[in-house]
């Protein structure tokens, strides 16, 4: 665990610009371009997003948090941070690294999905290799961190797509492109969806296309099962719209969660026995039909009884 200071607060339209350091001003833990952090924002409070700062600077980490409208409270939290304020954060992690292999990259960012891609940005152009980054949203005056991507390094390689001004033409950008391209999305899922269903038609096999969710819809409710907790000796009914992490934190054992959707990790569990209801978006098709892991903030159980190493 880090504790950082708020060392610059930047208002950009709905978008909240943060750059966190240490109080001393010494190195922070290095990270690749995609990882993210979770903020402590309070004891029950713990949320991830992604670093948009250059991986090449290790003095601070930098943030950018859209104000939600449908915010369980993280959003809104981190808006009411102001400089000078110290706050717990995790180590980074990333779930949405480079494929160094890629002979080249097609970034496709949307909204606020467009934190990741100046990471990646960043580290592509500081490694001679090729990309191009493509960020769409509504309207120019609603878009965030124009004046950064235009004044990059790299801005000759940046494209711009307004929904009131010119839409993302996704065959063209999808084809345009040398063989053994990957493509890279973050945004809203009608956004992904769209580029991972383009990709596919365009004959991009699936482990060229990669995609980090910032939301999703979790699927609830279903028969009660038992989970055992192997590790601390405690057993727990979870009831049928009840979570696996209620279920237990009811029990006394807490379980460290952060977006409670299934998307980061935080909460992957190993699982002794039983077979896994998987409801997460975290996991890959081939991980869930191996069943020996589970995300507790979401997914249920197939079975009537469930043990996990905890």
């Amino acid at each position: 665990m880090l504790t950082l200071q708020v060392i610059r607060r930047e208002q950009q339209g709905e978008v909240v610009l943060l750059t966190l350091a240490r109080r001393d001003g010494s190195p922070l833990p290095t990270f690749r371009a995609g990882a993210h952090i979770d903020l402590h924002l309070s004891a029950d409070l713990i949320r991830p997003y992604s670093l948009c700062s250059d991986p090449q600077n290790s003095q601070h980490y930098q943030l950018g948090v859209l104000k939600e409208m449908n915010s369980q409270g993280g959003s809104r939290a981190v808006h009411a941070l102001c400089e000078g304020d110290e706050i717990q954060v995790s180590e980074p992690r990333n779930l949405f690294v480079l494929d160094d292999s890629a002979a080249y990259s097609l970034l496709i960012g949307g909204g606020i999905g467009i934190t990741p891609m100046l990471a990646m940005a960043a580290e592509l152009h500081a490694a001679g290799r090729a990309f191009s980054l493509h960020y769409c949203a509504r309207s120019r005056s609603q878009a965030a961190f124009i004046p950064q991507l235009e004044n990059a390094p790299f801005a000759g390689r940046v494209h711009l797509h307004f929904s009131d001004e010119q839409r993302l033409d996704l065959a063209a950008v999808l084809c345009d492109v040398p063989d053994n391209t990957h493509v890279y999305t973050c945004g809203p899922t009608r956004l992904m969806d769209a580029v991972t269903d383009q990709a596919n038609a365009q004959g991009y096999r699936a482990e060229q296309i990669h995609q980090e969710c910032f939301s999703a819809e979790v699927q609830t409710g279903g028969s009660a099962f038992e989970v055992v907790a192997a590790s601390s000796g405690i057993t727990v009914k979870v009831l049928e719209n009840q979570t696996i992490v209620e279920a237990l934190a009811g029990a006394g054992l807490k379980v460290n969660v952060s977006c409670k959707q299934g998307i980061c990790g935080s909460c992957l569990t190993d699982v002794l026995e039983g077979e896994p209801d998987h409801r997460d978006h975290y996991l890959t098709d081939e991980e869930k039909a191996e069943g020996d892991q589970i995300l507790l903030c979401c997914s249920r159980a197939k079975c009537p009884r469930l043990v996990i190493d905890l």
